[in-house]
């Protein structure tokens, strides 16, 4: 047998094999063919894949599927379809019949909306139903959405946008090394081998730190919620401080990482002022600071809000800088930003998880361009 690895379509190579036990009499009319996870072990594929071939050749006719007993041949050999018949009928079925589910922990006008239309409007090109499960940035609740998306077979595969922590989802995880078919967006699992679409943050960061600097502004602070192991966050990070590097900036760089209030679910009065208290106190601190790298437009918002309200003569003086401003905010209250082009990253995801659902092997990470927006400047 040739190296199944090797075949861009693998559920179509279990599909075919079984068929042509079949023809060759190998297989006859009422008996068991191999379960799922047989053919997953035989072919060096996850269970997902060997489960789609059985159900076409089921909803072909050929198979009997008997719930907690196994897979029956209907059919001899002389009434199966002509090849190419069958070949027409088994795409037409995979398609009509394929869901994706996406899930994620929010979406809004500043992120995530933009991304959850492009994975929509590309699964609607592609034939593709989506079901769509918001967990709140809570790690129970993607564990519970990822198991019953799986476990009850509502999804063939999974876009996820994973939850903010300091630990990933043991659900998650599982996916990645039973080899399920998983897209993770807007960030990568480190050290684990999950196909990923993202921004190059990293760069980003350091694009965006630059731009303060050359605005003048010669201390500048990084401000985020807590990065916890959450690879987004920490990749701004580095991209700040390597910024500061370039610029031969040794001290000690005035970070600040403890804001709560913009996570999903965190989003409460008194977690705002709490936020607001934490802001003051440090800008206090660091009186000399008149730039800032903020992780998100929502912390932007909230640097801004304390600097009118506290330092009104300084605000002109000082300047925020964010990810993903929406247009909205380009008036009066305009932000240097790095724009994450949404639309191609939630198409390249779909693309890709659809790829591994055909068998094909797919690149780990994929990165999407960036731009970086300067309302305040006619240089890009």
């Amino acid at each position: 047998m040739n190296d199944p690895v090797a075949d861009p379509f693998l559920y179509e190579r279990i599909y075919d094999y079984l068929l042509d036990e079949i023809r060759n009499d190998t297989l006859k009319a009422g008996d068991r063919v191999p379960s799922e996870k047989e053919l997953a072990e035989r072919f060096g594929v996850s269970r997902i894949t060997s489960k789609r071939a059985l159900a076409l050749l089921a909803e072909a006719g050929v198979l009997d599927r008997r719930r907690g007993k196994g897979s029956f041949v209907t059919k001899r050999a002389s009434e199966l379809e002509p090849p190419h018949s069958r070949e027409r009928r088994r795409r037409s079925q995979s398609r009509r019949s394929s869901c994706i589910a996406l899930v994620l922990p929010a979406a809004s006008e500043a992120y995530g909306l933009e991304l959850l239309w492009a994975i929509e409007e590309r699964c609607d090109e592609l034939g593709y139903h989506l079901v769509v499960k918001r967990t709140r940035d809570r790690q129970d609740v993607e564990e519970r959405a990822i198991e019953t998306l799986v476990g009850n077979e509502v999804a063939d595969g999974l876009i996820v946008f994973p939850v903010h922590g300091e630990f990933y989802n043991a659900s998650l995880v599982k996916l990645v090394f039973n080899r399920s078919p998983l897209v993770v967006v807007d960030r990568h699992l480190q050290g684990i081998p999950a196909c990923a679409v993202y921004t190059d943050n990293v760069a980003a960061a350091r694009a965006l730190t630059h731009r303060l600097l050359e605005h003048g502004h010669n201390e500048v602070a990084f401000v985020s919620p807590p990065v916890e192991n959450t690879s987004s966050i920490e990749e701004r990070l580095r991209g700040y401080q390597l910024a500061l590097h370039d610029r031969d900036i040794t001290a000690a760089p005035p970070c600040f990482t403890e804001l709560r209030s913009t996570l999903p679910g965190s989003s409460t009065e008194a977690n705002r002022q709490a936020d607001h208290e934490a802001i003051r106190d440090f800008l206090t601190r660091q009186a000399g600071v008149t730039g800032f790298v903020a992780c998100e437009y929502n912390i932007a918002v909230l640097l801004r809000d304390v600097l009118e309200d506290t330092h009104p003569a300084d605000t002109p003086a000082r300047r925020v800088a964010c990810f993903d401003s929406p247009p909205r905010s380009r008036s009066a209250a305009a932000f240097v930003h790095i724009k994450q082009n949404q639309r191609a990253m939630g198409r390249q995801a779909v693309d890709l998880l659809i790829a591994q659902l055909d068998g094909q092997e797919v690149p780990l990470q994929t990165i999407i361009p960036f731009s970086l927006v300067d309302p305040f400047t006619a240089e890009p």
